[in-house]
């Protein structure tokens, strides 16, 4: 007998080494789990004595029923009970005291553990700079700045990942709604807490030079985000509302830099625009519903002429983007109590340009003064709203009211859409339907294959994968859509003479002029967009002009 309870002992005795090894480390979890509950709880302003002696009386009430419990599994059982419900109890209560982003046991907070190299890494290679140049260090974590730096920083550099060109910021109760708009799309994405996007509104207009305190009046400004070397420029927008402030990011792109061969025309349609810098007078006419894409257009065509053979001016209300060598006049809000657009126009053309560039045009006094500028000399190109090009020829009748001058001075009319062009890594060909073709009145022989967006593809373990290119859009940028006329000797005396706008609609046709719809249809079996995004933009064009003339 004292053989075999010496062997006992030699073994491990009466305590098991497995035993006490997991209750040491269960209790060393325990005392971490005390001492970051009281840490977090000073960080979250709540009560720290309450959470602290619930988190310890728990455990150590566990401990206890653990020694007095025979059976070592059913102890350590209740003793992670008792550990892990209050732990779970007070991180819930502290995540509905923090932001998204610093919330824990969360499924965004598991991600970024498991990425946590490498988001550390992206953040310390992304930089904001101030309005007034100025490098912003990161601010101390759990402070209002570094709210507002910490969703900055996920919204933008998500934004240009996804090649969002505009972000705009909606309040609707406790949440504002995000929008992102990609290629001209609008796309919904998840709404942010009212909470967080106060830090972030202030901390926007810290970077932009704004006043922070003021949430009613309008308000602009620039700043830049810089990431591996790569600059953006961000044009930020505020203004009040009833529902609260509301809030729009502009990504400064190199759209509005287009040259004319850049602009996406049909051949025949480049060479009347290049044809159109070796004449030296008359009005040019460049008209589309909003936001398709008429001053990028205006602008392509102004650097098209020599800025240093010509003196070239444009009167504007908000500039898209700086010309060189260019005058850019601003008619401002402040210039509406002592002159008028029109008149303001009139002292530009005094000054004595040859090329005048005129940003809008919807009031019959800008029309005349314009006529009357190309008629002694000057080259006028003019931006207007029209859906179509026979429309803009009715409302610059209207408003000039002299069809002899009009006749005189108007070079030529373009009416232009923007359509997202597929993504050349992604899209996918298919036999299109006889029925489809004959609604389009396309030749079988020349559409046998049209292209779509490419459908998502999924790896082998079942998960979607994104296309890199368009990131999962189908879509990358965009290109323009023409329906142009360029006045001939016939086309002059037509509309000098003919009384009803459709009559000048069908001389325009005798003079193979295509609608929008046909020239669609050519980029469609190009390959270079879809029949879907065709009809969204023709349709959305349509229903602005319903909503409009109601």
């Amino acid at each position: 007998m004292p053989d075999m309870l010496l062997m006992a002992i030699e073994y491990g005795g009466y305590v098991s080494i497995v035993k006490l090894v997991v209750f040491v480390l269960l209790y060393l979890l325990w005392l971490l789990l005390v001492r970051w509950s009281a840490a977090d709880a000073k960080g979250v302003d709540t009560n720290i004595g309450f959470w602290i002696g619930l988190i310890l009386g728990a455990g150590a009430l566990g401990i206890l029923l653990w020694w007095l419990i025979p059976v070592f599994i059913v102890g350590l059982l209740i003793f992670l009970a008792a550990i892990g419900a209050t732990g779970l109890a007070y991180v819930r209560h502290r995540n509905t005291r923090v932001l998204d982003f610093d919330r824990v046991l969360t499924f965004e907070h598991i991600k970024s553990l498991v990425a946590g190299s490498e988001k550390l890494e992206a953040m310390e290679n992304f930089m904001f700079i101030t309005a007034n140049n100025n490098e912003v260090p990161r601010p101390e974590p759990r402070t209002p700045m570094f709210f507002g730096y910490r969703t900055a920083y996920d919204l933008l550099t998500d934004a240009l990942w996804r090649r969002a060109s505009t972000i705009t910021f909606a309040p609707k109760g406790d949440n504002y709604e995000v929008t992102y708009y990609i290629d001209g799309a609008a796309t919904r994405q998840p709404a942010v807490p009212r909470e967080q996007m106060e830090h972030f509104i202030h901390f926007a207009k810290e970077l932009a030079a704004l006043d922070a305190n003021e949430k009613r009046k309008p308000q602009k400004g620039k700043f830049r985000t810089r990431h591996k070397k790569e600059n953006a420029d961000w044009e930020v927008v505020t203004a009040g509302s009833t529902a609260g402030e509301q809030v729009r990011l502009k990504h400064v792109s190199k759209e509005h830099d287009l040259r004319i061969n850049q602009l996406g025309l049909a051949p025949d349609q480049q060479e009347h625009f290049e044809g159109l810098t070796q004449t030296h007078q008359g009005v040019f006419l460049i008209s589309g519903p909003p936001k398709s894409g008429i001053t990028t257009t205006l602008y392509a065509l102004l650097r098209s002429h020599d800025a240093f053979l010509n003196n070239i001016n444009t009167i504007e209300k908000q500039p898209a983007t700086e010309l060189l060598n260019i005058t850019q006049n601003v008619f401002a809000l402040t210039d509406t109590g002592t002159t008028t657009y029109a008149k303001k126009l009139q002292s530009i053309v005094r000054m004595g340009p040859d090329i005048v560039g005129i940003g809008e045009c919807e009031d019959p006094e800008t029309a005349q003064v314009t006529s009357l500028a190309a008629k002694d000399g000057k080259r006028m190109y003019v931006a207007m709203n029209a859906d179509n090009v026979l429309q803009t020829l009715g409302k610059w009748i209207k408003m000039v009211g002299d069809k002899k001058l009009i006749a005189e001075t108007l070079i030529g009319i373009c009416n232009q859409r923007m359509m997202r062009t597929l993504c050349e890594e992604c899209k996918q060909g298919y036999s299109p339907n006889k029925e489809l073709l004959k609604k389009f009145n396309l030749p079988a022989e020349k559409a046998k294959v049209l292209y779509r967006p490419g459908k998502e593809v999924y790896d082998k373990r079942g998960k979607p994968s994104v296309c890199e290119h368009c990131q999962g859009t189908g879509y990358v940028g965009r290109t323009g859509v023409f329906e142009m006329i360029v006045l001939t000797d016939e086309l002059r005396a037509a509309v000098r003479q003919v009384k009803q706008l459709p009559e000048l609609g069908m001389q325009f046709r005798r003079a193979k002029m295509l609608y929008l719809q046909e020239q669609a249809l050519r980029k469609v079996m190009a390959g270079k967009t879809s029949i879907n995004e065709m009809l969204r933009v023709l349709a959305s064009a349509k229903q602005q002009s319903n909503s409009a003339s109601q």
